[in-house]
């Protein structure tokens, strides 16, 4: 910058002093405190009144119930995350008498076919909000947004001790703000959309179904 230039802006910030256009972020709705009990509850019932499947189980027995589940169902495959937690425990219980396990072991460009030929997949979740009856989940290289949105059924696991009072607690207790994704879902039951009547349908452009398991240990 040339003096001239220097001296002329430094002679305008003395004649207009900058003034602080900081906007303070706004207080964070107030949150109701529930018990464990409560939050479980809580987003049970209001994820089942938006037509989602919902079990409660723990950590030792949900692969008894997803079984169960399957084996209610006709389907061609379970689309899951081999690389996760989740898809070790299923790949050494599995049976052979439910729906083939296929792993998602390919970048989504070169799994498109296999995304939206199958007809269920499994993930993760990063928690659950009980104000609202939600799951939030946070896709990763491992367990892409499409392995939760292609297949006709979605299946989600979720902990009970990750379900959260309401999203701002969430992200307060989280501290989202230091790792964010690229994305972050918030689900509350199978896809739905409305027409400008505000008719509300179920399935049309996303799973069809959404069965959760609780695990409560």
């Amino acid at each position: 910058m040339s003096n001239a230039r220097a001296n002329i802006l430094a002679r305008l910030r003395e004649v207009a002093p900058q003034a602080d256009t900081a906007v303070p972020e706004p207080a964070a709705p107030p949150i109701e405190a529930l018990s464990h009990a409560d939050q479980v509850d809580r987003l049970k019932r209001l994820m089942e009144a938006m037509h989602a499947e919902v079990y409660l189980t723990d950590s030792g027995n949900w692969t008894a119930v997803l079984k169960d589940v399957l084996r209610q169902r006709s389907l061609n495959g379970l689309l899951y995350a081999p690389a996760t937690p989740i898809g070790t425990t299923l790949s050494e219980s599995w049976e052979s008498d439910l729906p083939p396990l296929v792993g998602y072991d390919q970048v989504v460009e070169q799994s498109k076919e296999r995304l939206f030929g199958i007809d269920a997949g499994i993930t993760s979740t990063k928690g659950g909000l009980a104000d609202v009856g939600a799951l939030i989940l946070w896709p990763t290289p491992h367990e892409p947004r499409l392995m939760s949105l292609a297949p006709a059924v979605h299946i989600a696991v979720l902990e009970a001790a990750n379900i959260h009072d309401s999203l701002a607690d969430a992200i307060a207790r989280e501290h989202w703000q230091d790792k964010m994704p690229t994305n972050a879902l918030l689900i509350s039951g199978p896809s739905k959309t409305a027409d400008i009547e505000l008719v509300l349908t179920f399935g049309v452009h996303g799973p069809k179904e959404l069965i959760v398991l609780i695990l409560d240990d």
